[in-house]
């Protein structure tokens, strides 16, 4: 295994590539665009293209594409070659800045919600020069937006720039209350990746594997995650060996792959990077899943992204750790020692507290799909009630400020006493981590648990940078004209913490106490992401968005729109395999398995032996058998009956179809307990999950 050092950003064109290759001038105005938000100098662009196009080449590269992020959650290219001719006709390697700066892809093959017609097909992708570009597969990837003819947004990188500016501009205004002068404040992001690694040779034998990610069909093992044994155990040597191969692909990329382990469940694992800017964190998320398929796939697995693969055993998340820095390193919710004197780290605090109860809606909102809804609050994430876990120490001071005392002002450090002479003594953080609450603040940084492990993590961090905004821009429309700041700012906590203390939860998320709870709080419980959805659109919403130059409200109801269709299409692919797969699979092997049954019934009877065992076998298959043929025309013919309405659709998706498919479901699980399984047409839990 080669050194990090010695291959960390090596196919990326890096600030210290660029550094090394550009003229000085150009250096420094690209690099004040991607440090302080400032306008592109369209005169540089030829000159970097020119490097860029070097320096790629020297590295094998033989095309370039506009590498982009539409609303179909994953990254799309299309690549051109450096390949053009001179004046004699003699092929040359050429890029030029307009290329570099601008890209034409056709617009109308992505999801817009109707903001395109397929007739209107003109598109723009934009370079986006605060991310790095980088080579794959002999490609130079450029880090793009994507727009539509009209100036539309049609992917999920142009909001979440707009959201990290407009949270900038209020974050900076906040801190020069506090006297502190700085160019720009960063939100920075953290995402750990889990994910499911199975033997190829299994995946190939599941169509639903193959087609909608997950099971649709399968009993549960005998031994699942019940002895805990998997978690954070001893990793297999094949499995290390993709890990490693991992590594070393993510870290040419520049991406931080730094803490990896067993997760839970089995075959489930865990990949977790150093903290960057929300921008390039998200880019690195979504090279860090395509890497693991594609590594996957080269050592003989398949990695599973969905959010829950198999019934019964935990699902797989993606945990958004977020925390907000200034250009200068200082971490804005660092609370020090005692957070009670700590007049701007409560500032912060209280507005990420607002924001998280004004808009929990969109926060449910940015983790809403078809695959979480499986995972959500079944005692292995957090339920779709958006709560905030603080710790004790923090809801002390909390409570103090809302009860007009000072509260605890706790020890400079707090250790922990192990009992063992020999061990070092630790230090304590000054909260602990509550993994069933969905949002919680863990020493430094919030943890975002509900978004699902195939998520572009961009859209809760839009969601999460807006809200946080427009929290920050209230309080300092108040606080800046205030004759006496000190006392505007202790007013302005208690008020705000006490109109937001429903919203913290520090007790067991799990719970059904917490959801009478919850109720009783009127906090939202969005089970469904139809339930959720519809909200996108509400009329706070559109007007925070509208608020901060993030979306219109057209962009606003398209991305509505886009997701419900995509909810609908989602469980109506996974209703179609289903129904494929118990026509063609699970009902001709239960037929043809209680055929041999009866086969030797008829056999013992010719020699006048006992059949009891047999009889009642074919007597069960029999009739789960064609329960299950009713079922399964029950489960067809509702799928066929389609609904223009989108939100109609979805609805009935989530009410109609999925109940239908569990009872089928029900059904063919039990019939696996029941045929033999060399009768049975597919690999089982227990071949999958403990190869």
């Amino acid at each position: 295994m080669e050194r990090i050092d010695e291959i960390f950003e090596s196919m990326v064109f890096s600030d210290r590539v660029m550094r090394n290759v550009l003229p000085k001038a150009v250096y420094e105005s690209l690099k004040r665009t991607r440090t302080e938000g400032k306008s592109l100098d369209e005169d540089v662009a030829d000159v970097v293209a020119s490097a860029m196009k070097d320096w790629a080449i020297g590295k094998g590269a033989t095309h370039f594409t506009h590498w982009f992020q539409p609303m179909t959650g994953i990254t799309a290219e299309k690549h051109d070659a450096f390949l053009s001719f001179d004046r004699n006709g003699q092929v040359i390697m050429d890029f030029s800045g307009k290329e570099l700066v601008k890209g034409e892809p056709d617009a109308s093959s992505f999801p817009s919600g109707g903001l395109r017609a397929t007739f209107e097909a003109r598109g723009y992708t934009a370079w986006d020069p605060t991310s790095y570009a980088f080579i794959k597969d002999d490609t130079l990837c450029i880090p793009t937006a994507f727009c539509s003819y009209t100036g539309q947004i049609l992917d999920k990188k142009t909001p979440l720039l707009r959201s990290m500016d407009a949270l900038s501009e209020q974050a900076v205004r906040a801190l020069r209350l506090f006297r502190k002068e700085v160019r720009r404040v960063n939100a920075t992001v953290g995402a750990e990746q889990e994910y499911f690694l199975i033997d190829k040779k299994d995946y190939q034998k599941r169509l639903d594997l193959k087609v909608a990610g997950r099971t649709l069909i399968g009993a549960p093992a005998s031994k699942g995650q019940e002895m805990e044994d998997h978690y954070f155990g001893s990793i297999r040597p094949r499995v290390k060996a993709f890990m490693e191969d991992v590594d070393q692909e993510l870290w040419k990329l520049g991406v931080s792959a730094k803490t990896e382990h067993n997760e839970v469940a089995p075959c489930q694992h865990e990949l977790a990077p150093i903290y960057d800017n929300a921008n390039r964190a998200t880019d690195a998320n979504q090279l860090t899943m395509e890497i693991l398929k594609k590594v996957a796939d080269r050592h003989g697995f398949a990695c599973l992204l969905n959010e829950k693969p198999f019934a019964g055993i935990n699902g797989s998340g993606k945990h958004n750790n977020w925390a907000l820095s200034t250009d200068e390193g200082e971490n804005l919710l660092d609370p020090g020692s005692t957070p009670i004197e700590n007049a701007q780290f409560l500032l912060f605090l209280t507005a990420v507290i607002k924001a998280v109860d004004d808009y929990q809606d969109l926060l449910r909102i940015s983790v809403a799909s078809a695959g979480n809804d499986h995972r959500l609050g079944a005692n292995e994430a957090p339920p779709a009630i958006v709560s905030i876990f603080v710790g004790e120490e923090l809801e002390e001071v909390i409570d103090g400020i809302i009860e007009g005392h000072s509260g605890k002002k706790g020890e400079k450090k707090r250790f922990l006493d192990i009992g063992v002479g020999v061990l070092p003594r630790l230090s304590r953080d000054n909260s602990d981590r509550n993994r069933t609450s969905p949002f919680a603040f863990t020493g430094s940084k919030f943890e975002f648990r509900m978004p699902g492990s195939s998520f572009n993590i961009a859209c809760t961090n839009i969601m999460l940078d807006t809200a946080v905004a427009d929290s920050l821009k209230a309080f300092c429309d108040e606080l800046e004209g205030a004759s006496d700041f000190d006392e505007a700012l202790s007013v302005l906590l208690r008020r705000e913490l006490s109109a937001h203390r429903r919203i913290i939860f520090n007790g067991n998320g799990y719970s059904k106490d917490w959801e009478v709870e919850a109720e009783k709080r009127g906090l939202l419980n969005l089970r469904k992401t139809p339930d959720a959805l519809v909200h996108y659109s509400d009329a706070k919403n559109v007007d925070l968005f509208a608020r901060h130059h993030i979306y219109t409200k057209e962009e606003v109801v398209s991305r509505m729109e886009i997701l419900l269709d995509e909810y609908r299409k989602t469980i109506h692919i996974e209703a179609g395999t289903l129904a494929e797969m118990l026509r063609r699979q699970v009902i001709p092997a239960s037929i043809r398995f209680s055929g041999e049954v009866a086969d030797s019934v008829a056999s013992k009877a010719s020699l006048g032996l006992e059949s009891r065992a047999e009889k009642e076998l074919v007597g069960k298959i029999n009739d789960l058998t064609g329960r299950l043929i009713d079922e399964t025309d029950k489960l067809e013919k509702l799928a066929k009956e389609e609904d223009d309405d989108v939100y109609k659709a979805s609805r009935k998706a989530a009410d109609v179809l999925i109940p239908q498919m569990d009872s089928c479901r029900a059904l063919a699980d039990s019939l696996e307990t029941l045929v033999a399984k060399d009768a049975w047409p597919m690999p089982t839990y227990s071949d999958i999950l403990f190869y």
